[in-house]
């Protein structure tokens, strides 16, 4: 049985600390095949995905996390949703014309910014954003917890592109906060230590072994305790019915004229490429407010 696509949670039992691994490979390929990559955004798609499963996990209630890029340079931006339970779906756009896309993240996406959004299904949303201003999406995010939560944080992000089943992966390392202090490094010397041990990972440990092996390597001489797996995978969350929210702000007419055109009025999503077609009679019963809008939906 494939070690890929699971979520695994662990505390030390002795420092206050808890931890994440994720390993990906087909819910990875399932992003990838939506659209012709070049591998440096295949590369970058990747480690999006592994923080997204890992910060999707640290969710106490039923909602989703969206982390986004954003910038002004070849890369526009890059997106991954997911919900609780690990389902996870991702796309990124880019500047097509430019043959030769630069390997850093600086390069790639100048003036840009993290944002991550955390909408629970009954709640407040909660957006915060930090600048892409570090040499790696890891350090950025690390910037984003110092910034948004004040708990020491350790994010290690890797992939693998090469051969027929490229792989992502994680690891997550966090305070658990205990006092006014839990966010202060050196106050924490037992976390310290763990993020030094976790950096020493190698891409082929992180996604070639199993977890349980992976965990022994890093953490052999330290007492943890490692829950129950979850699994993680590829699913886009779009419909006919969602889609028809968008038909649904646009002049009737003006829909309607498509139709006598094109036949009927046809939406893509831009995370699978499912089409959706809308002929006059579904333009009509939308507008007249008898379509099933996401919200009557089941």
């Amino acid at each position: 049985m494939s070690h890929f696509d699971q979520l695994h949670r662990y505390v030390f039992n002795k420092a206050n600390v808890r931890g994440e691994l994720v390993q990906l490979q087909e819910s990875f390929a399932a992003i990838l095949a939506s659209d012709d990559y070049p591998p440096v955004i295949q590369t970058l798609l990747g480690e999006l995905m592994a923080a997204t499963s890992l910060l999707t996990a640290t969710l106490k209630f039923k909602g989703d996390v969206a982390v986004q890029l954003q910038s002004e340079g070849v890369v526009k931006y890059a997106v991954v949703n997911g919900t609780e339970d690990q389902k996870l779906r991702g796309v990124a756009r880019w500047d097509r014309a430019i043959t030769e896309l630069p390997e850093s993240l600086a390069e790639l996406m100048p003036k840009g910014i993290l944002v991550i959004t955390i909408t629970p299904t009954e709640g407040e949303r909660y957006q915060g954003m930090v600048a892409l201003d570090k040499p790696t999406l890891a350090e950025c995010l690390e910037g984003y917890f110092n910034q948004s939560e004040q708990l020491a944080t350790r994010v290690i992000l890797k992939t693998d592109i090469k051969g027929d089943k490229p792989s992502a992966g994680g690891l997550f390392l966090q305070v658990l906060p205990t006092s006014s202090e839990a966010s202060q490094v050196a106050m924490r010397p037992e976390f310290s230590h763990l993020a030094t041990l976790s950096e020493t990972i190698t891409t082929d440990e992180l996604l070639r072994l199993p977890a349980s092996e992976v965990l022994h390597r890093l953490y052999h001489q330290e007492e943890i305790e490692l829950y129950k797996p979850q699994g993680i995978q590829f699913k886009c969350t779009c419909s006919k019915e969602r889609s028809s929210l968008a038909i649904a702000n646009v002049d009737k007419q003006e829909l309607l004229d498509i139709v006598a055109q094109e036949g009927a009025v046809k939406l893509n999503c831009q995370y699978c490429h499912q089409e959706y077609s809308f002929d006059a009679i579904d333009i009509e019963s939308i507008h007249s407010g008898a379509y099933p809008l996401p919200d009557q939906a089941q």
